[in-house]
């Protein structure tokens, strides 16, 4: 049989490609007569560049490194993945691929250093500045993962939209910012009118609301219940200043006045989407596109099963993740996958809601989080086996 094993990355312990590595040894352990295809996954956050990167084995990539500002302000080394060849993995024009996760991402910041109300996208910014300036006229964003929720403020700083610190100083200072203070976001968008932008989220939320960055992900960022609040005040005035100065833009197909915030995508990586909006950007599925890129379908194709993981299967993961477009991909050419997950925190019903066959975990209670967590692959590795002696054909 074949079985493609397409993971995300488990946050925090292993990469996607650690991750397929070890899913595969445990595969292999478990069923040594069946054929195995490694295929690791992003949906836009951490390991976006690395899994596009494997994925264009044929095709000549650069890597451009850069050092950029961190959530906090520090320098930090990341990169800009830039196809130059009309007609490679960009398409028909040069196209660079930025992780927004490399400047702005959760897992720079110390635990004690996670406060969303002063972090920045500042980062960001500087990154799609070294994109124009290597000549990319597509650009591309992978969002997720992010320590920020700042609703791209920073990176418009970065990108000449103001010069007020308030801008690049975090989610928060956003509340103090007068009606002037973005004088040159106009000039930013005309600057970017030629180039193909692209937001890649792994979430389709809205800046502002009770499903927006704010209520949702703040807390996840290290934001109290009171932080929180104040964050979506601040975000709502940021907005306030955004539409003042490029005025309401008009839905081509209805004629009806577009509100940014509220678009799908708006509230991803704390609003970064949002910024991206502003400047003209498109939206995207973030693991949808990889899954094109990558050339999953075909690798699912004749396949037996679809192996597909990540640290938590819960209620995100049914939305824009990873899990749920490699169950929908499986789903469309008729082959059964299942999901291997750190923790599995929904039910049956819900994973086969979005086409899941079958969810195994690694840990069910605290003490079993701790132990799979001293040995990530080893425990990867034994439960995959486990689940390949269940589905894999007896010979």
């Amino acid at each position: 049989m074949r079985v493609v094993i397409a993971p995300d990355c488990f946050t925090g312990t292993l990469t996607a490609a650690q991750a397929a590595a070890a899913m595969a040894q445990g595969w292999q352990d478990g069923a040594p007569h069946d054929e195995i295809v490694q295929v690791p996954l992003s949906d836009g956050g951490p390991g976006f560049l690395d899994v596009l990167a494997t994925s264009a084995d044929d095709v000549a990539l650069e890597t451009i490194v850069a050092t950029v500002a961190d959530p906090l302000g520090r320098p930090v080394p990341a990169a800009v993945l830039l196809d130059r060849a009309a007609g490679g993995v960009g398409g028909a024009v040069p196209t660079a691929y930025i992780e927004s996760a490399q400047a702005a991402g959760l897992h720079l910041l110390a635990a004690a250093e996670r406060d969303p109300t002063r972090t920045s996208t500042f980062g960001v910014g500087q990154l799609i500045e070294v994109a124009l300036a290597e000549g990319a006229r597509r650009i591309v964003v992978g969002l997720g993962g992010s320590g920020t929720n700042d609703a791209g403020a920073g990176m418009l700083a970065a990108l000449g939209a103001g010069e007020e610190p308030r801008l690049r100083g975090g989610g928060l200072a956003l509340q103090d910012l007068g009606d002037d203070d973005l004088p040159g976001l106009l000039a930013a968008r005309d600057r970017l009118a030629g180039v193909d932008l692209v937001a890649a989220t792994d979430v389709a939320s809205p800046l502002l609301g009770l499903q927006g960055a704010s209520a949702v992900f703040a807390p996840q960022k290290g934001a109290t219940p009171e932080q929180a609040q104040a964050l979506e005040g601040a975000l709502g005035r940021f907005h306030e200043i955004v539409t003042r100065t490029l005025g309401v833009p008009t839905d081509l197909l209805t004629g009806r006045p577009l509100r940014l915030d509220r678009s799908a995508g708006a509230g991803a990586a704390g609003g970064l989407g949002y910024g991206l909006l502003a400047l003209g950007a498109r939206r995207v599925s973030g693991v949808d596109l990889v899954i094109e890129t990558v050339g999953l379908r075909n690798h699912i194709a004749g396949a037996g099963v679809v192996v597909t993981g990540e640290g938590s299967f819960d209620w995100q993961s049914l939305q824009g993740k990873v899990v749920s477009g490699v169950a929908q991909t499986a789903l469309e050419v008729a082959t059964p996958s299942i999901v291997i997950a750190g923790q599995v925190l929904i039910g049956r019903r819900e994973a086969m809601s979005v086409g899941l066959s079958g969810t195994y975990a690694l840990a069910e209670t605290p003490a079993q989080v701790e132990a799979a967590m001293m040995d990530p692959v080893a425990s990867l590795s034994a439960r995959t086996a486990r689940v390949a002696r269940t589905w894999s054909p007896r010979r």
